[in-house]
């Protein structure tokens, strides 16, 4: 699933009269660069959700054959957050096998193939790609890597699901591998966070870490963002 139904108030001009998702990176929309990703690293079919110019990304899906299967999730009645994005796609994604999420702004290295593999031999409910980085927000792990909390360095806050001596401070890269039986598990409705459903879920189910220390990810949320990586590129 690629989650493209943000607003994109982060690249001001960039999505005042188009979706983040089709905001261009060297001439190639946000959203073609991740299913050609996806594509190239086995994933057979895509789900899509949108709100925010929605009528722009069907149009642009349906004026562009990439030769895999598409659904779309259509939030265009309203935005429902990472969580309850997901939780909206479940006619699509609910089955046996788990699903890749992957945020449309993000820039990754990661093998994608690689990280869902590791979740297939995992006794995860969640995989999330993490690693250490400058950050003002942290998910906290133990040391087998199970996800234990959240704590903000900008607010001073913090959220602890499994009281530990010590956490390991990792990053989120926006990119998670989902096993289908989640949707039995949700608690929450209508719109929410997914990171504050896993730190619910976290205290009776295993939400792993899938460290990449050694691959690059970049949030092409912001104006600055995008020119790094067109000029890496």
């Amino acid at each position: 699933m690629i989650l493209a139904a943000g607003l994109g108030t982060r690249l001001q001009e960039m999505t005042t009269n188009k979706p983040k998702a089709l905001v261009e990176i060297n001439g190639v929309p946000m959203l073609q660069m991740i299913i050609e990703r996806l594509k190239k690293h086995g994933f057979n079919y895509i789900v899509i959700n949108v709100h925010h110019h929605a009528k722009q990304i069907k149009e642009f899906l349906n004026n562009n054959d990439f030769g895999i299967d598409i659904d779309i999730s259509d939030e265009s009645d309203l935005l429902l957050n990472t969580g309850g994005g997901i939780k909206n796609a479940e006619k699509f994604l609910k089955g046996t096998a788990p699903f890749l999420v992957h945020n449309v702004d993000i820039y990754s290295e990661i093998n994608l193939a690689d990280m869902y593999n590791y979740h297939l031999n995992s006794d995860n409910l969640v995989t999330m790609a993490v690693r250490e980085r400058v950050s003002t927000n942290f998910l906290l792990f133990d040391d087998n890597n199970r996800l234990c909390g959240w704590r903000s360095y900008k607010t001073n806050s913090e959220i602890i699901s499994i009281k530990k001596n010590k956490y390991n401070e990792l990053a989120f890269s926006g990119i998670h591998v989902i096993s289908p039986k989640i949707f039995d598990l949700f608690t929450q409705t209508g719109s929410f966070s997914i990171i504050n459903e896993y730190l619910d879920l976290a205290k009776n189910h295993i939400i792993g870490a899938y460290i990449h220390n050694n691959k690059d990810v970049l949030d092409l949320g912001r104006p600055e963002a995008i020119k790094k990586i067109e000029n890496k590129n």
